[in-house]
């Protein structure tokens, strides 16, 4: 180890518990999270994200707690907790404040406080440190300072994980600098980067996710332009991505709790200082329509094939916001639901990945198992899960009337096979 610090991590979801599962490895560490059963199912040795592996989870040092009193023997806090958006697409902080106030309350002199969770800049010290010095009674640069290290994890990415990303770390002073690029550099074993400040970092992890969700949101514009003139995007982009520097973009539901959310962070923080981000935001909202853009398309074709559309079987495999992956946090999947239920149809939804009670209480949809998807006149092919890759084309068409319609969001299917029978494939 190159440092002596006591570890803690205030978070235990996708992002907080590799964290703490990385350190865990090297050192005795503290997870912390407010949620008992969630701390219980990390003791049992599960976790229902299915991002740490058992034989991982077991192996680590980690005292999982939810008191507060166990987070005082830490003297390095890292803050792992979401940060999402409200009803209105405006920053929800109260994960933030709420991890913020609980870390005040153990904080003491000489400790480090280090955020992970994605903020706009200026957060961290404008919005954090207030509550930390409230709950404390410290003065922050004084008594204890602050830093900020962008969280990268890639939910479902059994290949670049937390040790394997270069990591950019941020201080409130050269000190503080130092110790947070020691504390982290004993396990990423990609590298360090020493932002210039807190603010910096900050900056760039808000960009990292605001550039795809534009370079996507691009995708997804001319996707809608080359259906009305009945070219295929995928073919496209294809042939223009024999170009050394065409960027490897391509259309689809923009969901999850980074690329859909981030991006408002930084449009907030814009407007809060006079400043109305016009690309920014035309790309949020070409991203937010495309669920319900594609299921409009879908159901116009049903109707010119005189379907009954009321009386249509649908179905929607997938659910999740990515692939291989069981968080249905901000799946844009809801919005092709959604919009399917306006024309009066209940679509069946598989999801092998999705836990069907989080999703009913989530949603209010109930999943359905493969033998129930029969006879559908259109089905939604919405996430790329493993297991759809795996299905033949007869397990597709089992499923079908004659004629039917697939809507291949993900671009899984064999074009060349369906196009010689009498279903009719549909790409975005």
């Amino acid at each position: 180890m190159a440092h002596n610090r006591k570890v803690s991590v205030i978070g235990l979801g996708y992002v907080g518990l590799p964290v703490a599962v990385a350190f865990g490895k090297t050192q005795p560490v503290i997870g912390f999270d407010i949620n008992k059963n969630r701390v219980q199912e990390l003791k049992d040795g599960y976790d229902h994200t299915l991002e740490v592996e058992p034989q991982d989870l077991t192996a680590a040092d980690i005292e999982f707690t939810d008191e507060v009193s166990v987070l005082r023997k830490s003297d390095f806090f890292i803050v792992a907790v979401p940060t999402p958006i409200n009803d209105a697409r405006r920053p929800d902080f109260r994960p933030l404040l709420s991890a913020s106030k609980t870390v005040g309350q153990a904080l003491k002199k000489g400790d480090i406080v280090v955020f992970e969770s994605t903020v706009y800049p200026g957060a961290t010290e404008e919005d954090c440190v207030p509550i930390l010095e409230q709950e404390s009674g410290l003065i922050c640069g004084q008594d204890f300072t602050v830093g900020y290290s962008p969280e990268r994890i890639n939910p479902g990415d059994k290949e670049r994980t937390f040790t394997k990303i270069m990591k950019i770390v941020s201080g409130q002073d050269q000190a503080t600098l130092d110790i947070v690029a020691d504390v982290y550099a004993s396990v990423v074993t990609a590298g360090i980067y020493r932002a210039s400040s807190i603010k910096v970092a900050e900056a760039a992890k808000v960009i990292e996710n605001t550039q795809r969700d534009l370079n996507i949101a691009l995708m997804n514009e001319l996707s809608l332009i080359f259906q009305r003139m009945n070219i295929d995007t995928l073919d496209v982009l294809e042939a223009a991505g024999t170009k050394w520097n065409f960027l490897p973009f391509r259309p689809g539901l923009v969901g999850g709790h980074c690329i859909g959310v981030d991006p408002y962070y930084l449009t907030h923080k814009a407007e809060l200082i006079g400043y109305h981000p016009e690309v920014i935001q035309a790309g949020r909202r070409v991203n937010d329509d495309m669920g319900r853009t594609i299921a409009q398309s879908a159901i116009k074709n049903l109707i010119k094939d005189g379907v009954n559309v009321s009386s249509a079987k649908v179905g929607v495999l997938g659910l999740t916001f990515k692939e291989n992956c069981p968080d249905i946090r901000n799946s844009k999947v809801i919005d092709i639901i959604d919009e399917v239920k306006s024309f009066g149809v209940t679509p069946l939804v598989h999801d092998p990945m999705a836990d069907g009670e989080e999703v009913q209480r989530e949603y209010q949809v109930e999943l359905v198992t493969d033998e129930q998807l029969k006879d559908m006149d259109l089905i939604f092919v919405a996430v790329a899960h493993s297991l759809y890759k795996e299905w033949s084309m007869d397990d597709y068409t089992r499923m079908l009337k004659p004629g039917a319609h697939i809507w291949d969001i993900k671009g899984l299917l064999d074009r060349e096979a369906f196009a010689s029978s009498s279903y009719k494939l549909s790409r975005i």
